[in-house]
C-alpha cells in the first residue's frame, strides 16, 4: 500500500530587524541582486543538458525462470517450468509446491477434465471460476487453483501436507483427524508429500513420482505429452 505524507520546512528566525521604511536600504540590496543572478545562471546553465533518466531494469523473462523447478518432475510438467514460476510467485507459494499439484491433477495437460468436473491443468472445480472466466486458460486455471492451494496453506499453518489434504478433500477436511479423511484424499497426500519432499530435497530422481506413474500416472502424462506436441 502506498502512503502519503507531507512534510514543512521550518522557517528562519529573522536575525534582523526589518527597516523602519517601505524601500529596501541600499546595504540590503546588492546581495539580493548577487542571489538573483546567480539563481538565473544557475537555471539556465542546468536547462542545457537533458536529465539522465534511469532505465527500468527488466522483470525476468519466463524462460530465467523455469529454473526454479526440480528436475525430478516429468517432461509434461516441466514443459510449464517458466510460467509454473511466474504463477507461484503471483500466489505466493513455492513453484515446487505448484509443480506437484500440477503433476497429480493433470500431468501438464490444459485440456484435462476428471470425471467429478475438474478443469485444466490444476484440476479446478467450475464454481471456483467467474462468469467470464476461460476455465481451460492456463493463466486463468492456475490463478484459480493455487489461490485455493494458497488458502489451504494458512488454514494448514504451512503444513504442506495438510495443504495437500485440504486441496484435495476441501479445506474443511483439514481439522479433521487423517482417519475420517477420504481414502482418495489420503492418496493424494501420500503421492504429494512424497513427490514435493523428493523435489525439495535437492534430489534428481524422485521413487514417489516413479511410484505414481507406475500406478496410473503413466497414462495421464501419455495424454498431456501428445496434447502438448512434445516429442516422444
Amino acid at each position: 500500500m502506498r502512503h502519503s505524507y507531507s512534510h514543512s520546512v521550518p522557517r528562519n528566525e529573522q536575525t534582523a530587524a526589518a527597516p523602519s521604511s517601505g524601500c529596501l536600504s541600499g546595504f540590503v540590496l546588492p546581495p539580493l541582486a548577487v542571489l538573483v543572478v546567480g539563481c538565473f545562471l544557475l537555471f539556465y546553465v542546468s536547462g542545457l543538458s537533458e536529465p539522465t533518466m534511469p532505465v527500468p531494469e527488466e522483470p525476468p523473462s519466463v524462460e530465467a525462470l523455469s529454473g526454479a523447478l526440480s528436475p525430478i518432475f516429468t517432461p509434461e510438467v516441466q514443459h510449464w517450468g517458466g510460467q509454473i514460476a511466474v504463477w507461484a510467485a503471483s500466489a505466493g507459494v513455492d513453484p515446487n509446491l505448484a509443480a506437484t499439484v500440477m503433476q497429480i491433477e493433470s500431468c501438464g495437460d490444459p485440456l484435462a477434465r476428471s470425471s467429478a468436473g475438474a478443469i485444466g491443468l490444476f484440476q479446478v472445480m467450475p464454481f471456483h471460476f467467474d462468469v467470464l472466466d476461460n476455465p481451460y486458460d492456463p493463466a486463468t486455471n492456475a490463478a484459480r487453483g493455487l489461490a485455493y492451494l494458497r488458502k489451504a496453506l494458512e488454514r494448514a499453518g504451512g503444513k504442506y501436507l495438510l495443504a495437500f489434504a485440504g486441496y484435495n478433500g476441501g479445506i474443511g477436511v483439514i481439522g479433521r483427524s487423517e482417519s475420517l479423511w477420504a481414502s482418495e484424499t489420503r492418496r493424494y497426500v501420500y503421492w504429494g508429500e512424497g513427490i514435493y519432499a523428493d523435489a525439495v530435497s535437492g534430489r534428481t530422481e524422485s521413487p514417489r513420482l516413479q511410484e505414481w506413474l507406475a500406478a496410473g500416472g503413466a497414462s495421464l502424462c501419455r495424454q498431456a505429452h501428445q496434447r502438448l506436441g512434445l516429442q516422444p
